[in-house]
């Protein structure tokens, strides 16, 4: 137990008072909020349902912190921003942590998280998933009409030695390159993949449990693949047409489709000289190239400003006006690279630094079953608020960063929030929603 240092600090005056510190307020977090991630982890029923699919093969009259303890301790310590494993040498004695996984003494200690870390593989990266499938079906109360999954990779840098790295030529450092799908704001999958291989790797494998899942409990639904111009790959949209999947990609520029489409950069470029206005036309012509098994549908964007042309190409299956379709379906595919700025920024989903593969991709589902506890807030419980559309990084700091005393006893634990917190009514509202019913 910390000895306390009870002896007097002094500091310069102000208005002819003295002040004056010492460590003898008791005990103290700056963490208030942990107590929301509780009820709603509660509600969710999300890291109980993922540690029950975890085999524990540890001799149990030994064990003191069991899996779902530890795996609590890692998700609730990156929601409140403690991103390493160190961090929890002092973050193991704060009682409202504690409180938070249902403990009254000492949680685990960096070591014995290091070794759980290590003892995941990859049975239990597939449960964590099905978990999360799971959780995402469950989010609706009827039936969706139409699903659009948003697929994306991004590089992941390492600094080490670590299993399954290699140099990436495009991002030109040392990588790996996790790939991520998104339904709207939803994680739905955060998979982990070696830098040295095609940017589309494994997304149609994916893409194909997808849809047999969903279609599995909404024989209707309309689903629609959404990527820019790296998951361009002929045989993916062959299999989106036999199976009845909608497709918008992104396609990259060359000359045949340059060629193609030249009349329409004309027009663009003499409307510019005429109004020096930016000009924006839109059109469909159809494309295959010589891999392809047929042609398809391209839209093209002719665009011509004081920078000069730069046209944009996507192909798709989808009915529907050209300019439509770009704007509004296809552009709105942006949107998920802030969902991945607040995994790999606000989450910490970059901190792979483990030397075995495994390890590292259980790291990046961490910061995954992060996300989908604040999201869930975000979109359950923030709703016309201004907080609604908040990334997890402001979430944090003004409803789970909150000072507050602590006092514990055998009948109860009583949370003194700082009387100066500024969002106190946000607060109270959310932690009522989130309340047992």
């Amino acid at each position: 137990m910390t000895k306390r240092n009870t002896k007097s600090i002094d500091f310069t005056s102000c208005k002819r008072r003295l002040v004056q510190a010492d460590f003898t307020g008791g005990d103290i977090t700056s963490d208030g909020g942990a107590v929301v991630l509780r009820e709603m982890d509660r509600r969710l029923q999300l890291t109980s349902a993922i540690a029950k699919r975890f085999s524990d093969t540890r001799r149990k009259k030994q064990i003191k912190h069991d899996y779902l303890s530890l795996l609590r301790q890692r998700v609730y310590g990156i929601c409140l921003g403690y991103e390493d494993l160190n961090d929890h040498d002092s973050l193991r004695t704060d009682p409202l942590i504690q409180t938070a996984l249902n403990k009254d003494y000492t949680l685990a200690s960096p070591p014995t998280l290091c070794r759980f870390e290590n003892s995941m593989g990859r049975e239990e990266a597939r449960a964590i998933h099905e978990v999360l499938l799971d959780r995402f079906i469950a989010s609706f109360s009827t039936p969706p009409k139409e699903l659009i999954l948003d697929f994306d990779a991004t590089d992941d840098a390492v600094h080490g030695r670590q299993e399954g790295r290699f140099f990436h030529g495009y991002y030109d450092h040392y990588c790996f390159l996790p790939l991520y799908v998104f339904c709207g704001d939803q994680l739905l999958v955060s998979y982990l993949r070696r830098s040295k291989i095609d940017a589309a790797r494994h997304a149609w494998a994916i893409l194909s449990l997808l849809v047999k899942r969903f279609r599995q409990v909404w024989p209707k639904v309309r689903i629609i693949f959404r990527a820019d111009s790296g998951f361009s790959r002929w045989r993916m949209m062959r299999w989106c047409d036999r199976h009845n999947v909608g497709y918008i990609i992104g396609q990259a520029k060359n000359r045949r489709l340059n060629q193609l489409s030249a009349t329409f950069h004309e027009q663009a470029a003499v409307a510019y000289a005429e109004t020096r206005e930016k000009q924006r036309l839109f059109t469909s012509i159809n494309y295959g190239a010589a891999s392809w098994d047929k042609s398809r549908r391209v839209i093209v964007k002719a665009e011509h400003s004081q920078r000069g042309s730069n046209p944009r190409y996507v192909v798709t299956n989808l009915e529907g006006d050209d300019q439509e379709l770009y704007d509004k379906l296809y552009c709105a595919r942006g949107d998920m690279e802030n969902r991945i700025k607040e995994q790999q920024l606000g989450l910490f989903a970059d901190r792979t630094s483990c030397h075995k593969w495994w390890p590292n991709q259980f790291r990046l589902l961490l910061s995954s079953i992060a996300y989908v506890l604040l999201e869930s807030i975000r979109r359950l419980y923030l709703v016309r608020t201004e907080l609604a559309r908040c990334q997890v990084t402001t979430i944090r700091l003004k409803l789970l960063k909150i000072g507050a005393v602590i006092i514990r006893n055998t009948r109860r634990v009583k949370v003194l929030l700082s009387s100066s917190y500024p969002y106190q009514n946000l607060f109270a509202r959310v932690a009522a929603d989130l309340a047992p019913g």
